[in-house]
């Protein structure tokens, strides 16, 4: 079995685990077993195992890509002076990339059981076995975020000096304390109120509430700053108290900057005070919320949809009984499926709230030319990045090896299933969605961009198709998860979002024209009926294959 470093690194450490009443031992052979495990773990976001490929070692099979991304933080770090405003923005980035990240695919390491089962049963003392869950977590989030930040840290170390360096490093470690503490917090007060299944529901829920709550705080940090000249300047506000980033990148601004302003210093407080509090609760509370995580192994009474919706939806939509049994089939596995909502729902809350994200900047400023001439509600194509994720996951399932049951039934081709497929998706995701985001529009806008949002809602099923047809094809729920391929998001995904990108660009090229607007919705409803029928013709389609048992 691999000895990591990091547990290496731990080993200096043994004496003060073991003062705090932990067996190290013990806690370092759980550790031992699940960064073994993980190095067979595909992650979820911009995962990169091939199918059919183990490898060994770190989940962080990604880390090329936050390497990548983390060379553009460099360019915060390299000023020497209003460390307010640089290292804010920096703050805000990296823990926008690390809290995402964690809520999209490791909230389910957070709330596992399944070792319990197996450690319970054993002379494992709780307080060790509640050590090594978060210790497990936090060594993936340093990991993580050191991958992130590492250019930035070596160019700090050498342009702003030792100190500044070693403010930066420690910054990090409080700061992903920080996020841990915060988003395990989080789950165990949505646990101490609900019970079983319902918990489960809402735990998905709170992936929406977290992704739109980042996003929108992400658009808070420029504001700190009067942004009048080239440079920015800290104008303090009573709220700033509350923008985390803002506290982790006062003690620059002190200790380096030099700056002994109340406001600096009351900051570069909360920046060390804060974590460590948190810390010190979480440590407290860890019995606590082992406890309330044997809720989720309730089985809470079932749902209370009859199924009436979907199967009068799929009546009124849907060609033949084939097409209707899949429709009805991908719409209950889309409600009940635990992985795939904990896996797309923070994308709904994501594609929720950036359209707006980027006409932020025009309502902050109460720029009158957004109830005028503005084309701006054309962002609202960028809601249809859902069904970039929504497309791409429905081919995943934990319960993968019911694949069978596609051989066992009378399919002579797989057209049915796919159209049935896409449009529960449609119809069950986006939508709602659609319609909910077109509401907000519409208030902002005004009734002028009724014609364009009609012409948007014929532009989604013809992306959704766009999006199946680049994809490589696979039938609904039968495969894996662990057979995520990092080239579908590397390649396929920004060739769709470019694709989506040349949508609303067409779409704009036809508002520049007095009647462009009803010559697209006309263009759009005939490309939509051709590209249906081209797609998923009634006999001999050849665009699925029946996926082998246990596929």
């Amino acid at each position: 079995m691999n000895d990591f470093r990091v547990l290496k690194l731990l080993d200096r450490l043994q004496g003060v685990f073991k003062r705090a009443g932990v067996d190290y031992e013990m806690l370092r052979s759980i550790l031992q077993v699940k960064l073994t495990m993980d190095g067979r773990r595909t992650p979820t976001v911009l995962g990169t195992q091939k199918s059919g490929q183990e490898t060994e070692g770190s989940p962080l099979r990604v880390q090329w890509i936050y390497l990548l991304l983390g060379l553009m933080l460099i360019l915060f770090v390299v000023p020497d002076s209003n460390y307010m405003l640089t290292m804010s923005v920096l703050f805000a980035v990296v823990m926008f990339m690390i809290t995402t990240t964690l809520i999209s695919d490791f909230s389910s390491v957070m709330l596992d059981l399944r070792d319990k089962n197996i450690l319970f049963s054993k002379p494992v003392d709780r307080r060790t076995l509640n050590m090594a869950k978060s210790l497990h977590v936090l060594i993936y989030l340093v990991s993580l975020t050191l991958t992130l930040t590492a250019p930035s840290l070596v160019v700090a170390l050498f342009k702003q000096g030792v100190l500044f360096f070693l403010i930066y490093a420690v910054e990090i470690l409080l700061m992903d304390g920080f996020i841990l503490v915060i988003t395990a917090l989080l789950y165990l007060l949505i646990m101490r109120v609900f019970d079983g299944e319902k918990l489960k529901d809402i735990i998905n829920y709170i992936q929406i509430i977290l992704s739109i709550g980042i996003a929108v705080g992400y658009q808070l940090v420029p504001r700190l700053f009067n942004m009048t000249d080239l440079t920015g300047s800290f104008q303090p506000v009573w709220w700033q108290y509350f923008i985390a980033p803002a506290w982790f990148a006062a003690p620059f601004e002190v200790l380096v900057g030099g700056s002994r302003g109340t406001e600096f210093t009351v900051l570069a407080v909360l920046a060390v005070i804060i974590p460590l509090i948190l810390l010190y609760t979480y440590i407290k509370l860890m019995p606590l919320f082992e406890r309330s995580l044997q809720k989720l192994a309730e089985q809470g009474a079932a749902g209370k949809d009859s199924g009436r919706y979907p199967r009068l939806l799929s009546e009124l939509l849907c060609r033949d009984k084939a097409e209707a049994m899949f429709f009805r089939f991908t719409w209950a596995m889309m409600r009940n499926e635990r992985d795939f909502k904990l896996k797309v729902y923070p994308t709904v809350g994501l594609s929720l709230v950036l359209p707006f994200i980027f006409i932020f900047n025009q309502v902050w400023s109460s720029d009158p030319a957004v109830h005028t001439e503005s084309k701006a509600h054309l962002f609202i194509y960028l809601s249809a990045l859902l069904l970039l994720t929504v497309v791409q996951m429905l081919r995943y399932s934990a319960s993968y090896k019911g694949a069978w049951i596609y051989r066992t039934i009378p399919l002579p081709e797989t057209a049915p299933v796919y159209r049935g497929m896409l449009k529960a998706a449609l119809l069950r995701l986006m939508l709602p969605l659609f319609v909910l985001e077109s509401a907000v529009f519409f208030w902002l806008f005004g009734a002028r961009i009724l014609p364009d949002l009609a012409a948007v809602m014929l532009a989604l099923p013809l992306f959704a198709l766009i999006c199946f047809r680049v994809l490589p094809p696979a039938l609904p729920f039968s495969e894996k998860y662990e057979a995520a391929k990092q080239k579908e998001f590397s390649v396929s995904g920004f060739v769709l979002i470019f694709i989506l990108m040349g949508m609303a660009g067409l779409h704009y090229m036809f508002t520049l024209i007095s009647p462009g607007v009803y010559i697209y919705l006309v263009i759009l409803a005939a490309v939509n009926v051709w590209a249906w029928r081209a797609a998923f013709p009634r006999k001999g389609s050849q665009s699925g294959q029946i996926p082998t048992l246990g596929a």
